[in-house]
């Protein structure tokens, strides 16, 4: 059985898309952070990772690319999971009980549009895991205290939903790497994940970008990522997809011309995009 880490608890998102991507026949394994996460997949206690990178609403984990860089991880896969929120508290809580929400800061951000009509200037405590906010919550038995999370949070831990589908975006999904220490190639791959620093001088980056275009490979995101230690220079993340391997490859080998450095984070197959009914 696979040993998967997951930042966050059970019932969790982060193991909503675990075991979306694996299976069920996968055994989680829950870390507080992380970069807890990326230290066990380097010291091969576990055989692979999930890890958020980016949210529809909430914008891109700029720490999390940082990681990657930190212990080289190699990107085997993508998985979108589409995020629905739901207010949850404690069985027999009335909704004008409710004085203060917990969840993680960026569900607590996806949700800020409904927060603010309902609750106004309520008091918010942001948590490491929104399933560690519905865990806290049943187990404390707050009487006065909402948690926003998942479906299966609420089913877990005993917790009452007042209200579903409290996101501001109902087309709001998160995309998770799925992660590995070691580089295996994987057959028929059609995306990959790069990094690469360019020259700093008028028009570098572009003529980096226009190998793309000209080779006809899809940019589906570019970040910019601060270098530390040099300041106003960075390191360009880029997801790429391609139609055939051969213009994926003739375009790296004419990108590394032209680029100081370049890494190959890891090419795999794109994940779909699916969205639950409401």
């Amino acid at each position: 059985m696979k040993k998967i880490s997951i930042q966050g608890i059970k019932g969790s998102f982060h193991e909503d898309a675990a075991r979306k991507y694996f299976g069920e026949d996968v055994e989680i394994v829950e870390c507080r952070t992380f970069r807890k996460v990326c230290e066990l997949l380097d010291r091969d206690e576990v055989d692979g990772a999930v890890m958020a990178i980016e949210n529809s609403i909430a914008g891109s984990l700029l720490a999390n690319y940082a990681l990657l860089q930190d212990f080289h991880l190699h990107v085997v896969g993508e998985i979108y999971l589409h995020i629905q929120m739901n207010l949850m508290v404690y069985p027999g809580v009335k909704f004008e009980d409710i004085q203060e929400i917990h969840s993680h800061p960026i569900a607590l951000r996806q949700c800020s549009e409904y927060i603010d009509q309902h609750f106004g200037e309520i008091e918010l405590q942001e948590k490491s895991d929104t399933a560690g906010a519905a865990q806290e919550l049943a187990r404390e038995k707050y009487k006065d205290v909402a948690a926003i999370g998942n479906q299966r949070s609420a089913e877990i831990y005993g917790l009452e939903v007042l209200e579903r589908g409290v996101e501001t975006n109902k087309k709001n999904y998160t995309r998770f790497f799925v992660l590995s220490k070691h580089n295996n190639p994987i057959a028929g791959t059609n995306k990959a994940s790069i990094s690469f620093q360019c020259g700093h001088y008028y028009g570098a980056l572009a003529k980096v970008l226009t190998i793309f275009g000209d080779n006809k490979i899809n940019l589906t995101k570019i970040q910019s990522i601060p270098i530390v230690g040099k300041p106003n220079e960075y390191s360009f993340h880029v997801d790429l997809e391609y139609d055939t391997e051969d213009n994926y490859e003739r375009a790296i080998h004419l990108v590394l011309k032209n680029v100081s450095s370049l890494a190959i984070m890891g090419e795999y197959k794109k994940g779909d995009i699916e969205l639950n009914k409401p």
